[in-house]
């Protein structure tokens, strides 16, 4: 039985949802709580080469928009057995870098599969685990083609998408966040870094008070 606590962080590029991430493991293990942060695609070692095929054309062609999908799900579901699942199960509080709303996001809203297909993939791949919490941090276009602009790496595969691209993806998740208002917390990326991570633990002190004092 699941004991811990799953806030995954969505957005987005260039929303800060790393440093967000970092900011609250910190507020919640001076609040005495263990935590465990994961990244998608990612977190494992099998999630780690799927995320090269996606993000880098690992293997030497793009992934087809159907490929990519299953990649997703496949790292997905490696990630949850493996790492997600035993995590909550000891008390531990898990730290998404990403999740299914992502797919929902950019494969769904912006790449144009039917929503319902795309959720029974997540089902199956997840075993119909969902996150407790999920923090939306929205940016416009604009913005996150400056902060993406200012990296010093270059954009990946889906970061360098058009606009109109980027746009569908954040109305996708405005969308996802006024679906499930009991889940979601919407907060604006554009402030300073101190502002979003006081908000953010304000959210987390006033859904979990019983866990979450100080």
């Amino acid at each position: 039985m699941k004991k811990g606590i799953f806030i995954s962080f969505e957005g987005p590029e260039g929303g800060g949802k790393s440093t967000h991430i970092r900011d609250l493991e910190r507020f919640l293990e001076n609040n005495g709580i263990k935590t465990l942060r994961t990244r998608e695609p990612g977190g494992t070692r099998l999630g780690e080469v799927v995320r090269d095929l996606l993000q880098n054309n690992l293997a030497g062609e793009a992934p087809s928009s159907r490929a990519e999908v299953m990649l997703f799900a496949a790292s997905r579901a490696q990630l949850c057995e493996n790492v997600i699942r035993p995590a909550l199960d000891e008390g531990t509080w898990v730290l998404a870098d990403r999740y299914a709303d992502s797919t929902y996001a950019y494969q769904g809203y912006a790449r144009g599969f039917n929503l319902a297909d795309l959720k029974e993939i997540t089902r199956f791949a997840t075993g119909s685990l969902v996150p407790d919490l999920t923090i939306l941090l929205d940016l416009p276009p604009e913005a996150s083609r400056q902060r993406l602009a200012a990296r010093a790496n270059a954009p990946d595969r889906i970061e360098s998408e058009g606009e109109e691209f980027h746009l569908k993806v954040r109305n996708g998740f405005l969308e996802l966040a006024r679906d499930n208002p009991e889940r979601y917390a919407v907060i604006d990326a554009r402030d300073s870094r101190e502002a979003v991570s006081a908000l953010i633990e304000a959210e987390i002190k006033a859904r979990f008070p019983n866990q979450v004092r100080s």
